[in-house]
């Protein structure tokens, strides 16, 4: 099928990586003006989510992967460790999120799996508070069994987060600790157990256009697409194996926006990690091409994030409607 000729309101599982290439590799003004058509046909461009994420959990993670500062092999990093936070912290952290604007509420804890028990107990509390204060929530914990999956679902999780990070063929450069077919497994019990999937991957790790394409081959050919995919920009830190990394060139991160949003119509395309390193003006590129969220707030899970006021600033600027940033710090 010709990557020129599709309908910009298709939805199809049958992408090739060549196909999804050549569309990551049009001229940009090209690609932009396609992606924009295609947001448009499914999606209100002012409607920008505003989600916050909070590490509930910090730090001693047995995964081995390159990026990440949380891994108990990456001992240089520095980042202690922290236990898990008591649900009414929290949920204090949630309600402040929420009177500052965001709609998501996202909940990391540095795991390889959870073990069912306390703390896994803790975890379904935080969502149901979560969800009674009207939010969306959205938790990664790692690797999920069919049954966690279904007491998430049960708890009333709207989404589940478990990155791909990149393609397959790359995969293996950056992680050892555990399989590409281990995070479909999550994906697929996530899915079973009826809660919205929230996939994606990072740029800047070393990898190839054509590997960034196979990443989003492969989860545009899931059917149904999942209904969040962040794209996140490699944070470089300290101590970590790709601590040398260059920037990301942002129009890089343009492209993946809209490469995302061409290939997955409906999908929420979420500019995450790596937004603090982009001008206004890019950020606005990246919106014009189709991601309409942000993490909103000071944090990520342990790197800095863009602050909440210029956030709430550059949003009204573009038109769209922000109340009040009343506080949202992250927890001590």
């Amino acid at each position: 099928m010709s990557t020129d000729t599709a309908r910009p309101d298709a939805i199809r599982h049958d992408w090739t990586v060549a196909e999804i290439q050549a569309i990551h590799d049009l001229p940009l003004l090209d690609l932009v003006h396609r992606a924009a058509g295609v947001h448009r046909a499914h999606h209100d461009p002012a409607d920008i989510q505003r989600a916050s994420l909070l590490s509930i959990k910090t730090g001693g993670c047995p995964e081995d992967c390159a990026y990440c500062p949380q891994s108990a092999h990456h001992k240089e990093a520095g980042l202690g460790r922290q236990r898990l936070m008591p649900v009414e912290t929290v949920l204090r952290e949630a309600a402040a999120a929420k009177a500052a604007g965001a709609t998501r509420f996202c909940m990391g804890a540095a795991w390889r799996q959870p073990k069912d028990g306390p703390e896994f107990d803790a975890v379904l509390a935080m969502v149901r508070g979560v969800r009674g204060l009207g939010m969306e929530a959205c938790v990664t914990l790692g690797m999920l069994t069919p049954s966690q999956a279904e007491r998430l679902a049960a708890a009333g999780l709207t989404a589940y987060n478990h990155n791909l990070d990149t393609g397959p063929d790359f995969y293996g450069d950056i992680i050892s600790t555990r399989t590409y077919a281990d995070r479909l497994d999550t994906l697929q019990a996530v899915r079973d157990a009826g809660i919205g999937v929230c996939c994606g991957g990072i740029i800047g790790m070393g990898e190839g256009v054509q590997d960034r394409a196979a990443m989003l081959q492969v989860l545009a050919n899931h059917a149904p697409h999942p209904e969040s995919v962040p794209i996140n920009a490699l944070v470089a830190v300290e101590g970590t194996p790709l601590q040398d990394r260059p920037p990301v060139d942002p129009l890089d991160l343009v492209r993946m926006c809209a490469t995302a949003r061409i290939v997955m119509p409906k999908a929420r395309v979420r500019l995450s990690a790596g937004r603090r390193a982009l001008t206004r003006e890019a950020q606005v590129l990246c919106f014009l091409a189709g991601a309409n969220s942000i993490f909103y707030g000071e944090r990520l899970l342990t790197t800095a994030n863009n602050e909440a006021d210029a956030d709430a600033q550059l949003l009204r600027d573009i038109g769209v409607p922000v109340p009040e940033v009343v506080g949202l710090e992250a927890a001590e």
